[in-house]
């Protein structure tokens, strides 16, 4: 009894203590992900948009790119999550925007809310998508001023781009998969095995 209360203890503790393994090179190509995803939507959005009108790049990217560049074993950071939980966002916080104009707690709360359920009915929840429809509702005039083609660009159009760059630089190393699949190597298995023989 006492050496199963100390092996569960034991995995509980490297669970909590090493919520993540990361390899070093990880730290590299997380980086070079990051960069160069939100750099090419950053470049489009200067090339074919004034300062004053950077419609192009909305600030969901920047928690997306976390995600799909830096956590690519997550479950919310799987290409099904995060365009479908991106798209879906963005039509709930213009819906609600188109619903509720004048009451912009209402909206905001309602967006919100409403697009954490309807990612989780699709199943394509990817939190990142509660700023995207949060932002139909609280961006600029000219966010706001796009009404449904909001979902078109930025949102979509930036995804994309996400996700390219991700299924590029996340399957450049060997042991980095995505979107994410079990390692065919035994290095996972070797450590946790380790572990609960300690």
């Amino acid at each position: 009894m006492k050496a199963k209360i100390r092996r569960n203890f034991r995995v509980a503790r490297y669970v909590i203590y090493r919520e993540t393994i990361i390899d070093k090179t990880d730290i590299l190509w997380t980086f070079l992900g990051g960069f160069f995803g939100i750099g090419i939507i950053g470049f489009i959005s200067s090339r074919y948009f004034t300062l004053n009108d950077n419609l192009f790049l909305i600030g969901s990217f920047g928690a997306s790119a976390v995600l799909i560049y830096g956590a690519t074993n997550s479950p919310l950071a799987q290409p099904r999550n995060l365009v479908g939980g991106h798209l879906v966002s963005a039509i709930v916080g213009v819906t609600m925007h188109k619903l509720i104009p004048g009451e912009l707690w209402l909206s905001a709360a309602l967006a919100v809310s409403t697009a954490i359920v309807m990612m989780q009915i699709t199943k394509t929840v990817h939190p990142p998508g509660g700023a995207t429809a949060l932002i139909a509702n609280i961006g600029s005039e000219k966010i706001k001023a796009l009404g449904y083609l909001y979902v078109l660009s930025p949102v979509f159009s930036g995804v994309m781009i996400l996700l390219v760059v991700a299924l590029i630089f996340n399957n450049i190393p060997k042991h980095r998969f995505y979107p994410y699949k079990k390692p065919k190597n035994i290095f996972l298995q070797k450590i946790l095995k380790r572990y609960e023989e300690d």
